[in-house]
């Protein structure tokens, strides 16, 4: 299983209604497909979400890393090098979705050659998980109408709040709407991506009291030190760390400062690799996780859905796994399908991901 070829192909497909939230806004998938080619001729692929606004990576950064930095340095390794492979990576600092999409790629190759679903190696604990779905910032009846659509569609029965608007009140104006509307049988969470200050933030916690939310994610600034410490050790909800600790060292510090009560783990940026390393931290402190979604493709979807099955406790609560959704299209040639309420493993070796050559051809952007 030795690496003969690492590929990095950008491609764009539009957004049918793009998600907007407090640190930016999607209308395209501007991803970067990722394969890695052996001798022996098996191939691993994922995908790379570039976030700007959140990492710095771009959709051109992510290309040329994996290209001139990252490809040459693994030619000749081995899938079974693991270890070596993380270290030539974190040579380089940043990149995380870039060598997310590395890292499960390799795992791509070790399942297919072991003749199993990457989700049984990494621990097989379930074949599904229930999925969560992200409504992002809108007039409060759109965003009820939003929910009802997906919850009378999909039989999804989770729904992540994209929160962060100034004034605030708007935010909990659409909490409640989204409340009053789906009943107390719905799961209700929030998400600020850092869009209020600490002071703003104890408040909205103060005024959603009543609504039976379930978690609370970066209402504020991990930066406000003092600040996030007192809104967290006042909060009635687990505080959710999500881009504030992307890594096992960011996580450590953010759960025993004090700045967080539970953690987002996230495939798309720290591969299968780190969010094994994250989630087995956690475990050992007693914090409990929730898989997020990097506003993930079907690609990206999958490998969320893979690790989050496969362990007891990153299964327990509802994955963000319906992104995929707002888009127009997508890589695979066998869509995903979310049906009552729950996303599947695909069976057979490695991930499952088969590229439909002709969509790889149609929204690639390198030709």
């Amino acid at each position: 299983m030795k690496i003969t070829a690492v590929e990095a192909v950008p491609f764009a497909i539009p957004y049918t209604k793009p998600l907007a939230f407090a640190s930016g806004e999607v209308r395209t998938a501007d991803h970067v497909l990722v394969r890695i080619h052996t001798d022996d001729g098996l191939t691993g692929t994922a995908e790379a979400p570039p976030r700007p606004y959140t990492y710095g990576e771009t959709q051109e950064s992510i290309v040329a890393v994996i290209g001139k930095v990252f490809a040459p340095q693994l030619l000749g390794l081995t899938a079974l090098d693991r270890e070596a492979v993380h270290a030539v990576l974190e040579r380089t600092v940043g990149n995380p979705t870039a060598k997310a999409a590395l890292d499960m790629a390799l795992w791509d190759i070790l399942g297919q050659a072991a003749g199993m679903p990457v989700s049984g190696l990494l621990g097989g604990y379930t074949d599904r998980m229930r999925v969560g779905h992200m409504v992002g910032f809108a007039p409060a009846a759109e965003m009820v109408a939003e929910a009802e659509r997906i919850r009378d569609t999909y039989g999804i029965t989770t729904f992540k709040v994209k929160v962060g608007r100034v004034p605030y009140a708007q935010d909990v104006a659409a909490c409640r709407a989204l409340r009053e509307a789906l009943g107390p049988g719905v799961e209700l969470y929030i998400d600020g991506n850092r869009g209020w200050t600490a002071s703003d933030a104890a408040r909205v916690l103060a005024e959603t009291a009543d609504l039976g939310l379930l978690f609370a994610e970066e209402l504020c600034p991990a930066d406000d030190v003092l600040g996030r410490r007192r809104l967290v050790a006042g909060s009635p909800l687990p505080f959710i760390a999500d881009e504030s600790a992307t890594r096992p060292a960011e996580v450590t510090r953010e759960l025993l400062g004090g700045s967080a009560t539970a953690i987002s783990i996230k495939t798309a940026r720290t591969g299968f690799t780190g969010s094994q390393r994250v989630l087995h931290l956690c475990e050992g402190l007693g914090t409990e996780v929730v898989m997020g979604n990097q506003i993930d493709g079907q690609i990206g979807t999958l490998c969320s859905v893979a690790f989050g099955a496969a362990h007891r406790s990153s299964s327990r609560y509802a994955g963000e796994l319906s992104n995929f959704l707002d888009m127009a299209d997508d890589l695979l040639a066998e869509p995903l399908t979310i049906e009552s309420g729950t996303l599947r493993v695909r069976e057979g070796a490695g991930l499952g991901i088969d590229i439909d050559p002709g969509k790889l051809a149609r929204y690639r952007q390198d030709r």
